[in-house]
């Protein structure tokens, strides 16, 4: 919510005897269903039980169970499944953007992996990886000089896996 006056379906806001009447049940029914857990209001600066749009429809659910005969055990127990359900649908949905995500980095880690292997092919081919304009040199102001032209390859680089040479200059 960007402004104070604005309220979410979870804002308690309604009295008990709104709330009774938003619901079509009596309020000492509703009473009876906090003291039992089934709905659990938020409560004012004075104790006072104070009803959201949630709480509500979650007693019209209470009321519609137990008209089909449902007792309130098992009201509870549909109630506690159905919060479950609604954690589970949100797990998934988390997963679902993650594998989204992911799936989107993967191709574009298979586009940088072409590419590196299309420069490793045009390497073979005479062509360098990283253009090599000298030895390095200490830290300073370049010197300015004549650059190699472009399309002029670079010193020769082992590829990753071939033998390093020793000192003696033989491979190990």
């Amino acid at each position: 919510m960007s402004s104070p006056y604005e309220m979410s379906d979870d804002s308690p806001v309604y009295v008990i005897s709104v709330a009774a009447e938003l619901s079509g049940l009596h309020p000492q029914t509703l009473r009876s269903y906090d003291r039992l857990g089934l709905v659990s209001p938020g409560r004012s600066a004075g104790r006072g039980r104070r009803y959201s749009l949630r709480d509500v429809l979650l007693l019209r659910d209470v009321q519609r169970l137990s008209h089909e005969g449902v007792n309130l055990e098992g009201i509870r127990r549909v109630l506690a499944l159905e919060n479950e359900l609604e954690r589970y649908r949100g797990i998934i949905a988390e997963m679902t953007d993650e594998m989204a995500q992911l799936r989107t980095e993967l191709e574009s880690t298979r586009a940088v992996a072409a590419r590196l292997a299309g420069l490793l092919r045009s390497r073979k081919a005479g062509a360098s990886l990283v253009p090599v304009r000298g030895p390095a040199r200490a830290a300073g102001p370049p010197e300015a000089g004549p650059k190699p032209a472009a399309d002029e390859p670079g010193p020769a680089i082992p590829a990753a896996g071939a033998g390093r040479a020793s000192p003696a200059g033989n491979s190990t």
